[in-house]
């Protein structure tokens, strides 16, 4: 009798949250995706050709409703924005914003972001990596679920060019320890500044929702900033 091959279930580090879709969402998936939206694939993609352009590239990852990507793209036109969001609605919400503000350096995937980085985005391509207020995980026994972790790290290492900048910010404090911990341990990254706040000095980002959110509970912020190694 053939052995029945068994596949271990990835661990994720999101929850694919539901929700309804606005009218003007739903027209801009429909609408805007085809000119903004990216599909995923198993091919790397030519950003060059993407963008129509060979500019810096910046990936944020999680991206929320993207009003602070948009933001960023629209107060940085010589660089060329990526955003990674597996919620439908922002997504709508962020291709709206982005026809509102008339900008043409953005483009947005709906996909789960370990599989973007290790089929789409092609090694040594990005300038910079955003990873703002992720998923927390609180409770111990999900914490295997944090994004930032070793195979993370050695991903973002790979896709990252020369001295390219992987930037974090959470503001919860049994995740700003891990975090400290996972890259203390990390030969591939370098902190070039740490920042811990009540809201009033982000690191090189814009203020975001989940950001005011945790403020409002009381929480510290806190900012990363890691240059690749040059010995990684």
């Amino acid at each position: 009798m053939e052995e029945q091959k068994t596949y271990k279930r990835p661990v994720r580090s999101f929850v694919r949250r539901t929700g309804r879709l606005t009218l003007s969402q739903q027209r801009a998936l429909e609408t805007l995706w085809p000119e903004l939206g990216i599909e995923h694939t198993l091919e790397p993609l030519d950003l060059e050709a993407v963008f129509g352009r060979a500019a810096p590239s910046v990936l944020e990852i999680g991206f929320g409703n993207g009003e602070t990507l948009v933001q960023q793209a629209t107060e940085n036109p010589d660089k060329n924005y990526i955003g990674i969001e597996v919620h439908e609605p922002g997504v709508g919400h962020c291709l709206l914003k982005a026809e509102e503000s008339r900008i043409s350096n953005l483009r947005l995937l709906m996909h789960d972001a370990i599989d973007v980085l290790t089929h789409q985005i092609p090694p040594l391509s990005l300038f910079r990596v955003n990873l703002y207020f992720p998923d927390p995980w609180p409770k111990k026994r999900h914490h295997k679920r944090r994004i930032v972790q070793p195979d993370f790290l050695a991903l973002i290492d790979g896709r990252l060019e020369n001295n390219g900048t992987l930037n974090i910010a959470t503001d919860w404090a049994n995740y700003a320890q891990h975090i400290d911990e996972i890259l203390a341990q990390s030969a591939r990254f370098i902190c070039t500044e740490r920042r811990e706040h009540d809201g009033d000095q982000p690191l090189d980002r814009p203020r975001t929702k989940f950001e005011l959110r945790g403020l409002r509970k009381g929480h510290r912020i806190y900012d990363w900033c890691f240059t690749k190694s040059t010995n990684s």
